[in-house]
């Protein structure tokens, strides 16, 4: 469980970075239309669906770990 929250702290403070840039015309454009927070939110999902499948498969192997010792 350390592992996962301490991944989540690390991939949350490396984003942080990308915040501090300049203006880009393209996100500009797409704040401007309200079409950034559809891209946010797809991505989100994406990612929330990653972290939900890596925690399953996580599980499965530790499970089969442990039925082989």
């Amino acid at each position: 469980m350390k592992k996962i929250t301490l991944s989540i702290a690390v991939l949350i403070l490396s984003t942080l970075s990308t915040f501090a840039q300049d203006d880009v015309d393209m996100a500009t454009g797409l704040r401007s239309e309200g079409k950034i927070y559809v891209v946010v939110l797809v991505m989100l999902v994406i990612f929330l669906g990653l972290g939900f499948f890596l925690f399953l498969l996580d599980r499965r192997i530790t499970k089969l770990e442990k039925k082989n010792k």
